[in-house]
């Protein structure tokens, strides 16, 4: 159920829909939808498709997100990290908003290069989470979730405590990537996979250090 301080962010994507509505007269017939590893346009989608598809998909993504926990089995752990659950939904939120904002400015014909903006974009979302996943709880839908982090609160803790780390490593080493344009991508997705791989096997020795299963 949608609480008091969810109407906010819902406002907030709404209003990014109308702005995009009324633009919607004046935007060309096509519109960038993609660019390719060296930054430049290489597919376009309709109008249309531009202007209500990235809200709506922020706002699907907000509402399914303040769903997930009332199917959770451990849904009374929300509660534990009930605020930066929240953080992190208006965060993606603002995320896909700004997304939305650039393709309406490059389909109006700004210079916009999308390795200045998403390098940097996606390396502070991955620096974010990596201060908000040692905040989490055990649950079973946000987090790493493996089987062994699932089976223990000391695993799940000690195995965010150091994906924390990975994450925020990787989002800075990324962020260094804005430097190196030709290779920011790769340099982004190689240290993002990285973090995520090593957390997950650092959650099976964190597992096998706290005894296994019992």
């Amino acid at each position: 159920m949608l609480s008091k301080k969810d109407i906010i962010p819902i406002i907030i994507i709404l209003i990014s829909l109308i702005v995009g509505i009324q633009l919607y007269p004046d935007l060309p017939d096509l519109v960038p939808s993609h660019w390719n590893s060296q930054g430049e346009i290489d597919a376009w989608s309709s109008k249309g498709f531009a202007v209500f598809f990235m809200p709506f998909l922020a706002l699907a993504i907000y509402l399914l997100m303040t769903f997930i926990p009332r199917i959770d089995p451990l849904r009374k752990n929300y509660e534990k990290f009930a605020r930066v659950y929240f953080g992190f939904k208006v965060l993606l939120s603002l995320f896909f908003i700004a997304l939305y904002f650039f393709v309406l400015a490059a389909a109006f014909g700004f210079e916009m290069n999308i390795t200045y903006f998403m390098l940097p974009a996606f390396s502070v979302l991955f620096i974010i989470m990596g201060i908000f996943l040692p905040k989490l709880k055990r649950n079973w839908f946000v987090g790493i979730r493996t089987p062994w982090t699932i089976h223990s609160d000391a695993v799940w803790s000690e195995t965010h405590k150091f994906a924390g780390k990975a994450f925020i490593t990787a989002g800075i080493i990324s962020f260094l990537g804005v430097f190196f344009p030709s290779y920011g991508f790769v340099v982004f997705l190689t240290t993002i996979l990285f973090a995520a791989a090593i957390s997950i096997v650092y959650s099976y020795f964190s597992f096998k250090k706290q005894g296994g299963f019992k």
